[in-house]
């Protein structure tokens, strides 16, 4: 597996390099978000450990722009503290998040359930098919949402957020539920991330989004 570690800080670079690499995965290294992106055009990246506080393009806008051609696992790296930032990256589709300084050990269970996830999603695990309700259709398979027939851009959260919704029609999944089966990771704040996911799933799917459906006090449903 290769995982692109980006950072401005070569002694973090060079700690989960040697860390990473004795634990069989294959490291490339980035300074910056430029550089990253460049690595991700010309490799084939698995995994991205991504800084958000770097030179010339910040974590932030990086993946931000990776999103926009791949929906390889990002797991963002952030200073203590700065909750606003892991919620902006949650919403531009980072997949997890680990504050500094961290557990190796505690990195390496993230990288290794995102990976899984990941696998899991590839595989088939949403089944290879289309969901059809009135004016929405979501191909599983082709990872595409349409209202009305125009294509909509979700984010890999948002579109599995709403598969996972649209394969159990009427069922009511709490927070924790959604945060265990589409993020697999706990930690503060997470239920913001899921009111904020839905809230913007909802405005991009405009009148289709009233599917969506609040049961106040237990989660969401689609109905």
């Amino acid at each position: 597996m290769n995982i692109l570690v980006v950072d401005d800080e070569k002694d973090m670079v060079g700690l989960l390099n040697s860390y990473l690499t004795s634990n069989g995965y294959y490291v490339f290294p980035a300074g910056n978000g430029r550089e990253a992106i460049d690595v991700m055009k010309s490799e084939s990246i698995d995994l991205v450990l991504l800084d958000i506080m770097m030179p010339f393009m910040d974590g932030l806008e990086a993946a931000q722009e990776i999103r926009t051609f791949s929906d390889v696992p990002i797991i963002m790296l952030t200073a203590k503290g700065n909750e606003d930032d892991r919620v902006t990256g949650l919403k531009i589709g980072a997949d997890d998040y680990v504050v500094k300084p961290f557990s190796p050990k505690e990195l390496l269970a993230r990288i290794e359930a995102a990976l899984r996830r990941s696998k899991g999603y590839k595989n088939g695990n949403l089944t290879s098919q289309m969901i059809s309700h009135e004016e929405l259709t979501v191909d599983l398979k082709g990872h595409m949402v349409q209202v009305d027939g125009i294509t909509v851009n979700l984010t890999r959260k948002e579109f599995l957020l709403l598969a996972l919704l649209m394969q159990n029609q009427g069922q009511v999944f709490s927070r924790e539920q959604l945060l265990d089966q589409i993020w697999g990771f706990e930690s503060e704040g997470t239920a913001r991330t899921v009111d904020t996911h839905i809230k913007t799933l909802r405005l991009k799917l405009k009148a289709a989004g009233s599917y969506v459906q609040t049961v106040w006090g237990v989660g969401y449903k689609f109905n």
